[in-house]
């Protein structure tokens, strides 16, 4: 990991609340674990999936729109196509930093974003791996 990298990943996990966006009910998917992962270190975090009324014990909302605090950071596990839509509801929500999870990423989702002012985080480092979870 470049020193710019360890330094975004750190002022991202600065900055919340947070959304992740692509939250999923099944525990077996990403979408889920990084969900967990910010709830297992006490950290406010919002399921957003337009499909699902909870995750986790958690409500979840159909946007980043609908989400009640003001999002700061977003780590995203969507399809590259819908992470590239997600991008303009992050800027329109008042989002500072995308966090786009592994396979989330497409260089057209990554260009708007920082079109748009995002910070981004998409060279392939997970959340996962940076907060140490485990099943």
């Amino acid at each position: 990991m470049t020193e710019t990298i360890a330094a975004r990943i750190a002022l991202f996990l600065e900055r919340g609340p947070f959304a992740v966006v692509g939250a999923s009910r099944s525990r077996a998917k990403y979408g889920n674990k990084v969900l967990r992962a910010y709830l297992r270190k006490g950290i406010e975090a919002y399921p957003v999936n337009p499909n699902a009324e909870e995750v986790e014990g958690r409500r979840a909302y159909p946007d980043l729109a609908s989400v009640p605090d003001r999002v700061r950071a977003i780590s995203v596990i969507t399809p590259p196509a819908v992470t590239e839509r997600i991008v303009e509801q992050a800027a329109e929500a008042g989002v500072e930093l995308v966090w786009m999870q592994p396979g989330a990423e497409s260089p057209a989702a990554v260009r708007r974003a920082e079109e748009l002012g995002l910070e981004v985080i998409a060279d392939g480092s997970c959340l996962l791996v940076v907060t140490g979870f485990r099943e």
